[in-house]
């Protein structure tokens, strides 16, 4: 209830490299589909260039040589080799069920506001039991722009029936940061991905972490003050 009094309701996290390390695992399936369509990247580029919802970046990187039926296809094949390569692997970042069951239990409005596409949120929602937890679950396909637009924070906000200055984020990456950002919503973010110098741009982190072990609502209330 603390952290309710801080003026923090809701809670909205991020799926992908934040819930769970899967990144690597996206940029392995991202090359390997890059490479099929003729564009070489080393993992490094991938992991530098590739961000967003999927089909937005197959035009970015291509133009306009894919048709829109074709792009789809291409981000659901790159999707069902994430989803291949990673299912024995799937699992939470290290302290993620504990802070789960704690926020619940203080009665925190709980949301995901991710760009994966909604077979990947249910890949993970589903297979690790985590629907209960969240009243409000948004992934790629319900928004019309991917981050940094702020529009699917914006949307996670309205879900809990609150205002965005209302809720913390949790994200990984400096694209999700700046849709925080934009959103008006402080953040937290998990170091899983990026360094926290690829972060200095954005002014509404609070705090940074390597994973959720030690995370409470007391200390997270600490960082708001």
């Amino acid at each position: 209830m603390i952290i309710q009094e801080m003026g923090v309701k809701g809670v909205i996290f991020d799926l992908d490299g934040t819930m769970v390390d899967n990144m690597m695992v996206h940029h392995l399936a991202w090359q390997r589909k890059l490479k099929e369509l003729g564009l070489k990247l080393t993992l490094e580029q991938v992991r530098e260039q590739i961000h967003g919802v999927n089909e937005e970046i197959l035009r970015r990187l291509f133009g306009e040589r894919f048709t829109d039926a074709q792009r789809s296809q291409y981000a659901n094949e790159k999707e069902e080799e994430y989803r291949r390569i990673y299912k024995s692997e799937l699992k939470l970042i290290d302290g993620l069920p504990d802070f789960l069951v704690e926020l619940k239990k203080n009665h925190i409005a709980m949301a995901i506001g991710s760009a994966a596409p909604a077979e990947n949120v249910d890949f993970v929602l589903d297979n690790l039991n985590l629907r209960h937890y969240f009243s409000t679950v948004l992934h790629a396909g319900d928004v019309l722009k991917g981050k940094p637009d702020p529009e699917i924070y914006l949307r996670a906000a309205a879900g809990l029936k609150l205002k965005p200055a209302d809720c913390l984020v949790f994200e990984d990456s400096p694209t999700g940061a700046e849709a925080a950002y934009r959103a008006g919503i402080p953040l937290i973010i998990i170091t899983t991905t990026h360094s926290k110098a690829e972060f200095s741009k954005i002014p509404n982190v609070v705090k940074f972490i390597k994973d959720f072990n030690g995370l409470s609502l007391a200390t997270i209330t600490h960082q708001l003050i």
